[in-house]
């Protein structure tokens, strides 16, 4: 299939991933429709706002968790052809799924599978690119690869892991033509202000204190949105039907530490103190919530080898980048808070 027949739907449109990779899309000329429970978001979050060629791109403010949205999905599916459906859509706090585990469940699962249902009618569909997470493998150890069993440990991560296996079977019976990517902790501009990296970013700015669980002695693979995304399109083009894609750098950092390599970087710190000085001065460090998985740690050799994927962003590099982004937009960005608001 050419690549100016492609006509991409991408569910979570709002979403710090989603609209990244609607503006990667668009600079490659494909028509794109975005989908989002919520209105857009101030273009400040949404990089596809400063597309040249943002007449490709239609918004629609649709909830899949309303069973007659599903539907309305499907229409505009219909409607306008889609080819390739790339599904970013999922509540994604892993802390927070303790709390209301059924509205996990409820988007995770249920509404993904109705919409399953109805999207595996669509005979013209090509490709359903499903973003799954490595929250599924639960706690590893060492380089683990895609056939890896899944241990999920959280409420969030058990809701991922059935319907990822939802998927499977879909894909077993029905031959639906779903992939699945998980990548390493996707960070960069326009990320949302409650993750880690612009959270201690701004938070320094603002000469506030930050919370670490458990120290931030987990240990994590961080990849920059840029790279991230580049490795989603080559698998929406040449990613094989019912195939798993790790996304990751072979690069893993304790979270303490990559919040004192931020701490070296920001700019308007007092430099006569050392980086130890200004941990113990912000640093809070809190008990660690439930079912945190302490490594993950994804082999992504097999996306390097089928589609020629590398990540190009160094960690300093792409955390400038991320720096560079709020300073530019600190007068609007610091007014805004930090935390998690949920939504059912």
């Amino acid at each position: 299939m050419k690549k100016k027949k492609i006509r991409f739907l991408v569910l979570g449109s709002n979403s710090f991933s989603g609209s990244n990779f609607i503006n990667l899309l668009l600079k490659n000329f494909h028509f794109t429709i975005g989908l989002s429970r919520s209105k857009e978001l101030n273009k400040v979050f949404l990089p596809y706002k400063y597309s040249r060629n943002k007449n490709l791109f239609k918004f629609f403010k649709i909830d899949i968790n309303k069973k007659k949205n599903i539907l309305k999905i499907i229409r505009l599916i219909k409607k306008f052809r889609i080819t390739h459906v790339v599904n970013f859509a999922s509540q994604s706090m892993v802390a927070e799924s303790w709390n209301r585990p059924i509205d996990w469940y409820r988007t995770n699962i249920i509404a993904q599978i109705e919409f399953h249902e109805e999207l595996r009618k669509i005979k013209f569909l090509k490709k359903y690119i499903h973003i799954s997470t490595p929250e599924v493998y639960g706690d590893t150890q060492g380089i683990i690869k895609e056939n890896t069993f899944y241990k999920p440990s959280t409420p969030y991560a058990v809701s991922r892991a059935a319907c990822d296996m939802h998927l499977l079977s879909f894909f077993k019976n029905y031959n639906f033509p779903v992939i699945f990517t998980r990548a390493a902790n996707v960070y960069g501009p326009c990320q949302q202000l409650y993750r880690i990296v612009p959270k201690t970013i701004l938070s320094l700015k603002k000469k506030k204190k930050l919370f670490l669980h458990g120290g931030g002695y987990s240990k994590r693979s961080f990849i920059f949105i840029d790279d991230a995304m580049q490795a989603t399109y080559k698998v929406c083009l040449n990613g094989k039907i019912g195939s798993i894609y790790h996304i990751s750098t072979n690069h893993r950092i304790r979270i303490k530490d990559l919040v004192k390599k931020i701490f070296k970087l920001t700019k308007n710190l007092d430099k006569k103190k050392s980086s130890d000085y200004l941990m113990k001065k912000y640093i809070i460090s809190t008990k660690d919530r439930p079912g945190k998985d302490k490594l993950y740690g994804l082999d992504s050799r097999k996306i390097e080898k089928e589609l020629k994927w590398h990540p190009k962003a160094s960690i300093d590099d792409g955390l400038k980048k991320t720096i560079d982004w709020i300073d530019d937009n600190l007068s609007y960005l610091k007014n805004l808070s930090m935390e998690y608001t949920h939504k059912k």
